[in-house]
């Protein structure tokens, strides 16, 4: 939380161009490609891991798909996951978040320039159209974050909370490849009261493809999922990172 505050503070003199940039790219999709708006996103993320001394190690590159749309499925940790992700992961992509705290500034730029799918958590139908709409742009070859822990708890030691069996239904309509994502150390930017130099660590896992999961039920692939996350979480230890 002191991290926050202090990213906050070092950036207030690029707010007033670098806000109003990030806007007009996200308004008007139809002059700025994917690709350049997601620069955008890179470059605001950097600042931010500039000025806060965050460094944020990848590992498992090579698993990621070369090809076609894929859902990443991470465990959550806080403000800071889908920054380290996409920050990470060079390729656009968008993520699915609760629509209550996507109106914030900053929050509501991020989300408009990759176009993120904003769910109304207690609205059953509203959920049915974002798992539809994530399902074909899935198909057509784009990449999400989703977190089926569907929540996080302030300053959680890297512990891992049940996964929702409902997250799973996009992968299984889509049928596309699953990418368990293990974030270790994520909580500490945003949202513990750690200050000072920080470095997490984003570990993507091997995928599980369809064939591999299309009989399981989706309560097995979210126990599957979180599974892996948890061994490589225990096997991998910020310690022993270089």
């Amino acid at each position: 939380m002191l991290n926050l505050f202090y990213v906050i503070f070092m950036n207030l003199h690029r707010a007033p161009y670098m806000i109003p940039k990030m806007r007009s790219r996200a308004n008007h999709p139809e002059r700025y490609t994917e690709e350049q708006r997601y620069s955008l996103v890179h470059h605001v993320i950097y600042l931010m891991n500039k000025t806060g001394k965050i460094t944020t190690k990848a590992y498992g590159l090579e698993n990621l798909p070369k090809e076609g749309g894929y859902m990443m499925y991470p465990n959550h940790q806080g403000k800071y996951d889908v920054l380290g992700i996409m920050y990470t992961h060079k390729s656009p992509c968008s993520f699915v978040m609760d629509k209550f705290k996507s109106h914030t500034i900053l929050v509501r730029e991020f989300c408009d320039l990759v176009q993120a799918k904003r769910l109304e958590k207690d609205n059953p139908r509203q959920g049915i159209t974002i798992i539809n709409q994530v399902t074909k742009d899935v198909a057509a070859g784009k990449k999400y974050i989703l977190f089926p822990e569907g929540g996080y708890k302030f300053n959680n030691k890297n512990k891992v909370c049940d996964f929702k069996a409902g997250s799973f239904k996009i992968a299984l309509k889509s049928k596309a490849p699953i990418v368990p994502i293990a974030l270790i150390d994520s909580y500490k930017v945003f949202n513990s009261f750690h200050f000072g130099p920080i470095t997490t660590y984003v570990h993507y896992l091997k995928p599980i493809t369809y064939e591999e999961y299309k009989d399981m039920k989706t309560q097995e692939i979210a126990d599957l999922v979180k599974k892996r996350i948890e061994e490589k979480i225990r096997e991998v230890s910020p310690e022993s990172l270089s």
